[in-house]
C-alpha cells in the first residue's frame, strides 16, 4: 500500500516535468520488476521509487544498493531486446518519496546511463 502510494506520487511529479509514461511496475521472470518506465526527452528512463513513512530505516534512496542497480540495468537491457523501438540512450532514475505530514519527493537523475546502438 505504501509502495503504491508513493509510485502514484512518483508518476503524477514525473508527468509534471513532461515525462511519458510508458510503463509501470514491468516485470520479467529473471530480473523482477522495474516501477516506471518512461521517455524523457530522448532518453528511455528506468525509474525505481522508494518510498517511507520514517526515516526509522534510513533515507529512501540508501536502499538502492548496488545489486539493486545491477538488476535493474539487465532489466533495463532486456526490455531494449523486446522493444528496439525504442530511444537507445538509456538511464536509471532513483525517485525517492517521504509520505509524512506533507509528501517530499526527491529526484535523483542517471543513477546509472549508456547508449545502446
Amino acid at each position: 500500500m505504501v509502495g503504491k502510494r508513493g509510485e502514484d506520487v512518483a508518476v503524477d511529479f514525473l508527468k509534471k516535468r513532461g515525462y511519458k509514461i510508458l510503463f509501470r511496475n514491468w516485470r520479467t521472470l529473471r530480473w523482477g520488476e522495474v516501477d516506471i518506465i518512461a521517455i524523457d526527452k530522448s532518453d528511455l528512463v528506468f525509474v525505481e521509487v522508494k518510498t517511507r513513512t520514517t526515516l526509522y530505516s534510513g533515507e529512501p534512496l540508501e536502499a538502492v544498493d548496488y545489486y539493486k542497480l545491477r538488476t535493474l540495468k539487465r532489466a533495463a537491457l532486456f526490455f531494449k531486446q523486446q522493444y528496439p523501438k525504442t530511444p537507445a540512450a538509456l538511464r536509471i532514475d532513483v525517485v525517492s518519496v517521504l509520505l509524512v505530514n506533507n509528501s517530499s519527493v526527491e529526484h535523483f537523475r542517471s543513477v546509472y546511463e549508456d547508449t545502446l546502438n
